[in-house]
């Protein structure tokens, strides 16, 4: 077998010509056919008992071209592109220039390959601080949040519906006169205020009574997600079966120490603020970090190549649709949900695809150029962690060597953001 490599008129591309003796080529046309001969129902033979020299003559010299093909070939060409140390980052362009029996096994394939990073300033890139201190305000929110979460509601007989009621409604809406999917619901409730409904729906509640009867005229948002409604005029008819109100507990001491560990307001309010400064540094933290590697982003010269963007964008629809699938639906249910096709949602990605690769691509130049490595111990400690998180045994998870080689990765992509950040020029 020979093999002819080549740089191609684009950039981060090789073309591959590989030549395979007509001998390894016919062996795998033998292996393909008593694989498959039991399938073979030839008149005067038992099925699949015909010689192949008979099913050659009655089916053709080249039935048996295609499967010897892919039965040959994936290995020596996975060998080719290991032993010639070529990064491939696309599938291969397979073009057959000659596939006979008897004779050698011609193709080409182009891939694309791994780009040159070319890094610009890494070390002392200016970026904007980021901070986000936690207000008075962010910490009444959060009371008032959870004073909800414990209020009561009792029925109101002697008022109409006002702001901030719950008001249980039957509706069923109409366009054109004809009733829609979706639009029909028999005791809904409905906070005043909250917005779910149409804009509009809910102030024209305001004002009914218990059992008062009622046409509501909306229209339908022009972005609304059903294109068949969106900008429509609609009208639904409702009937209000029960007004009801929250009735909040006080905020006091006895409050903190029913909806918490603590014995006092003032105490409970010290551990949200504390809390929610935690949530809001880890916030800051991460925005920090985009900021500083999208500076460096901007400093670095890479032509990536459309493989690599694809590949990013196939695996952002492999996480989505296992997203999905923790709501109970697959792909195609939800496009037909938000009313897009495929492409669209790839179209969408492609950017950030983009700028995902280009992110990965350099920290890992960042990774070769700091010869940062990571140590069995840290490897170990983050297994560790893993296996509390997620109840596995960690001696099982430490035998898994591919697991141990991604930690590993990751481990050296978290220094190398973390030596970026604390380099960078932080402008207050």
């Amino acid at each position: 077998m020979s093999i002819k490599i080549e740089k191609t008129e684009n950039k981060n591309e090789l073309k591959l010509e590989f030549k395979i003796e007509a001998k390894k080529f016919d062996d795998a046309i033998i292996k393909v056919f008593n694989k498959s001969a039991r399938y073979f129902n030839i008149p005067g033979f038992r099925k699949g008992k015909a010689p192949f020299n008979i099913v050659e003559r009655m089916y053709g010299d080249e039935i048996f071209y295609e499967d010897a093909f892919n039965e040959l070939v994936p290995s020596i060409y996975e060998k080719e592109i290991e032993d010639n140390k070529i990064e491939a980052v696309s599938r291969p362009e397979i073009n057959i220039v000659n596939m006979k029996k008897g004779e050698d096994l011609v193709f080409t394939a182009i891939v694309q390959t791994k780009p040159e990073v070319v890094l610009g300033k890494y070390k002392g890139v200016e970026i904007n601080k980021v901070e986000y201190p936690v207000t008075d305000e962010d910490v009444d929110h959060e009371i008032e949040h959870m004073q909800e979460h414990n209020a009561r509601t009792i029925t109101i007989e002697d008022r109409p519906v006002k702001e901030k009621d719950i008001a249980v409604i039957d509706f069923e809406g109409f366009v054109d006169g004809k009733a829609f999917e979706g639009g029909k619901a028999q005791n809904h409730e409905v906070e005043i205020g909250s917005k779910t409904f149409i804009p509009g729906f809910e102030d024209q509640i305001i004002g009914m009574k218990t059992g008062e009867e009622k046409e509501i005229k909306v229209k339908f948002p022009d972005d609304y997600f059903s294109k068949d409604l969106a900008g429509k005029d609609a009208t639904f008819k409702v009937k209000l079966n029960e007004i009801k109100e929250k009735k909040l507990p006080a905020l006091d001491d006895e409050f903190a120490k029913d909806v918490s560990e603590f014995d006092t307001l003032k105490d409970l309010k010290t551990s949200i603020r504390e809390k929610k400064q935690a949530e809001n540094d880890d916030k800051a933290k991460h925005e920090t970090e985009h900021l500083a590697i999208d500076a460096v982003s901007a400093n670095t010269e890479i032509d990536i190549p459309s493989g690599m963007i694809e590949n990013e964008i196939d695996a952002m629809i492999r996480d989505l649709e296992q997203q999905l699938s923790y709501q109970g639906i697959n792909l195609d249910q939800y496009l037909h949900i938000v009313n897009k096709s495929r492409k669209e949602i790839e179209d969408n990605y492609r950017d950030q695809a983009k700028g995902n690769v280009k992110t990965r691509l350099i920290l890992e130049a960042i990774i070769k150029a700091e010869k940062l490595e990571t140590s069995d111990e840290e490897v170990a400690e983050k297994i560790k962690e893993m296996a509390t998180s997620y109840g596995r045994k960690e001696e099982e998870l430490l035998k898994n060597e591919a697991l141990k080689e991604y930690v590993a990765n990751n481990i050296k992509t978290e220094k190398a953001i973390e030596l970026i950040v604390k380099n960078a020029k932080i402008k207050k």
